[in-house]
């Protein structure tokens, strides 16, 4: 059985604690880092950007996993994205590292770091330094809402979650996260940062499996405007406080329902960044089915999703199908365009490639929505994928041209 928690968030697990500190970075009068700590050695399990301009942060965590040494702390910084920085944002990484473990007593090699913000700023060290300083003294369970708003950049509000997981014999797990991203999203992977924290024992070969299958289906399933940063991370680390019975085996009644509790989590987080989108106005759930497999379905899905003319006629609420089905038919998904069928908000306006007689202002109401959907079938095989997307707006354009002044 899995329940959701009511305000969850990433110290909802045993044995987390977290606190805010404001280092004015690039934002006046607001928290702006995070530290989270476990009580315990947790084992970790993390992915990173694909794009080939890393930050800082990335590399130096990317180094820190290949170690496979259990984790203790994050470390978090939002205004300053550590990215194209040098050698100098380099030993910024490492010196963030190395305040948390030193002020904290842990050992060596055992914090995560992560920074976003604006790309190609020098880091402020000697603020971060001091903020982590601060935020030592103030350690708590309590500070798992406020930490998911100091990670926060162009958000507009906090993304957290948590659930709790019965497993066999009655024993009770639970799954907390937080996670920011706001703009600059499409995977893989998905443009934000996400950690995921729980109170379960997994040795890191099966956390590592749970987590990847998870973000396939959450992460991975998102976009906002087909970019991809230099500093996407995903990061869920396991401490064991619960003393529930190792998770050894994903294909256990447990080992799934571990599973399943931490895709219900990162889908949570997922989808809280798509609905806050820069500018968005609308929550897309764009379906595929009927593809020759399942990552063809996928491709032609999220081509649809990440298409500027499918999602400006969204903001317009207009049922423009041409647009899908060009966005089909170049994705490199495998199409007849004679077995396509499409459908806005449920209304078919598309049927075997020719086009359905339907009411505009019908479907353009079924579109005028907060959350809406389009439906695709290829009518060519299984193959079957869902994503998540929003429209483009004005606002999303002002916001990208004012974001560094």
């Amino acid at each position: 059985m899995m329940t959701f928690l009511a305000d969850g968030h990433a110290t909802s697990p045993q044995g987390w604690r977290a606190a805010v500190a404001a280092c004015g970075i690039k934002y006046a009068n607001r928290d702006d880092l995070a530290l989270l700590v476990s009580d315990y050695p947790a084992t970790a399990a993390a992915v990173f950007t694909t794009n080939a301009v890393k930050a800082a942060p990335v590399r130096y965590d990317m180094a820190l996993m290949a170690q496979g040494t259990a984790l203790r702390a994050v470390v978090i910084n939002a205004g300053n994205a550590n990215a194209c920085t040098g050698a100098d944002g380099d030993a910024a990484a490492v010196a963030m590292a190395q305040a948390v473990e030193q002020t904290l007593g842990l050992p060596p090699h055992s914090t995560f770091v992560m920074s976003t913000g604006t790309i190609g700023v020098p880091m402020p060290i000697e603020k971060i330094v001091r903020g982590i300083a601060v935020a030592a003294q103030r350690l708590s369970p309590e500070h798992g809402l406020a930490a998911a708003r100091a990670i926060m950049t162009t958000d507009t509000r906090p993304k957290h979650c948590a659930v709790t997981v019965t497993l066999s014999g009655g024993h009770v797990i639970t799954i907390g996260g937080m996670a920011k991203g706001a703009g600059m999203i499409h995977p893989n992977m998905a443009t934000m940062l996400a950690v995921v924290t729980t109170d379960a024992t997994v040795p890191r070969p099966v956390l590592d499996q749970a987590m990847r299958q998870a973000l396939e289906v959450s992460f991975n399933s998102i976009s906002i405007d087909g970019d991809t940063s230099t500093n996407d991370t995903l990061l869920v680390m396991a401490n064991g406080a619960s003393n529930a019975p190792p998770i050894t085996d994903l294909d256990t009644p447990d080992g799934a329902a571990f599973c399943a509790g931490l895709t219900a989590v990162c889908q949570h987080l997922a989808h809280a960044i798509v609905r806050d989108g820069e500018g968005a106005t609308r929550f897309v759930t764009i379906t595929v089915r009927g593809a020759v497999n399942d990552a063809e379905a996928k491709l032609a899905a999220m081509t649809i999703a990440r298409s500027p003319l499918v999602k400006t006629a969204l903001f317009g609420a207009d049922p423009n199908w041409g647009r899908v089905l060009c966005a089909i038919g170049y994705s490199g998904a495998t199409v007849d365009p004679d077995r396509v069928v499409l459908s806005f908000g449920g209304m078919r306006v598309l049927e075997n490639g020719l086009p359905l007689p339907f009411d505009e202002q019908a479907a353009h109401q079924l579109l005028d929505v907060a959350e809406i959907t389009i439906d695709a079938d290829l009518g060519l095989g299984e193959g079957k994928a869902t994503v998540w997307t929003c429209d483009f707006s004005y606002d999303y354009v002002r916001i990208n041209a004012e974001y560094r002044t």
